[in-house]
């Protein structure tokens, strides 16, 4: 009996994507360094969570990938209304244990936590780089989770920007942590339409961005739904098209389908379309 075939391993440039893993914590400093102290208790899109709460994530996050232990909590966090699975948990961790921190203390803890992180990732082997590891979209290189870490830490700048009032066309959205935000969300779009969006078999579905976030995204369902380059000469049976970071917001669970009926068209099988838009929230 042949075995079966192992999952592909994702192999990216490391200059590209600690370049915009880099540039996402440099552009988060920027904002939060321009803040009052009040604006850290702004909440966000995230239910339960201020701005301070997002920070402590962060910093969370590339501690615990420092080897240095979530801090127990006194309650369990299991049972808060805003909490779903475990990384919930482990993320409530370290924002209850940061809560009373100030807003100075938070940003020193940041540039500390990402400069301890920048020296260990720059050091890296290529050979570390690309093995195998534990990662949110499951078994993939430590590259792929960096990627991963890159669209976490450009979402969390937008979720800051939307709280305090400072959009992100302040700066350009369109720089490298953007793209590969959109390139790690992008890989699982065969997920969304397929699986989520139950696109019938023989679907080409073209998720159509506009603004500076501007790209299409492919994919067909031939059995199972996968990202393709093009349609060849075919076109699509189902168009979907939003403005870039609407379709981000969408897609990581921080706005609802229902508020934005009027800024998503549809093209070819809208019913297919919409479904897909509902079960556009796929982030754990």
């Amino acid at each position: 009996m042949t075995a079966p075939s192992a999952r592909p391993v994702t192999k990216l440039d490391k200059t590209e994507v600690l370049g915009g893993l880099f540039a996402s914590w440099d552009s988060i400093d920027g904002v939060l360094a321009g803040l009052a102290d009040t604006d850290w208790a702004t909440p966000t899109a995230l239910p339960g969570w201020r701005v301070h709460d997002v920070v402590a994530h962060i910093v969370g996050t590339e501690s615990m990938l420092l080897g240095i232990p979530t801090p127990e909590a006194d309650e369990d966090l299991s049972t808060l209304d805003h909490i779903r699975n475990g990384v919930g948990v482990m993320n409530e961790g370290w924002v209850r244990h940061l809560h009373d921190e100030t807003a100075a203390d938070m940003l020193g803890r940041f540039r500390a936590v990402t400069g301890d992180r920048r020296n260990v990732l720059t050091e890296m082997t290529d050979e570390d780089w690309n093995a195998v590891t534990a990662t949110p979209a499951g078994p993939d290189s430590y590259g792929r989770f960096m990627r991963v870490r890159v669209f976490d830490c450009w979402m969390h700048e937008q979720d800051i920007r939307e709280a305090v009032g400072r959009p992100s066309a302040d700066p350009e959205p369109d720089g490298v942590a953007a793209r590969l935000a959109l390139d790690e969300m992008g890989s699982s779009m065969g997920f969304v339409v397929g699986k989520l969006g139950k696109a019938p078999d023989g679907s080409r579905v073209a998720l159509e961005l506009t603004g500076p976030l501007a790209r299409t995204i492919r994919v067909v369902v031939d059995g199972r739904a996968r990202l393709v380059d093009d349609f060849g000469d075919l076109e699509p049976t189902a168009t979907v098209r939003a403005d870039g970071l609407l379709f981000t917001r969408l897609a990581g669970g921080r706005s609802a389908p229902d508020d934005h009926r009027d800024a998503v068209e549809f093209e070819g099988d809208a019913e297919v379309g919409k479904r897909i838009v509902e079960h556009l929230n796929y982030v754990i």
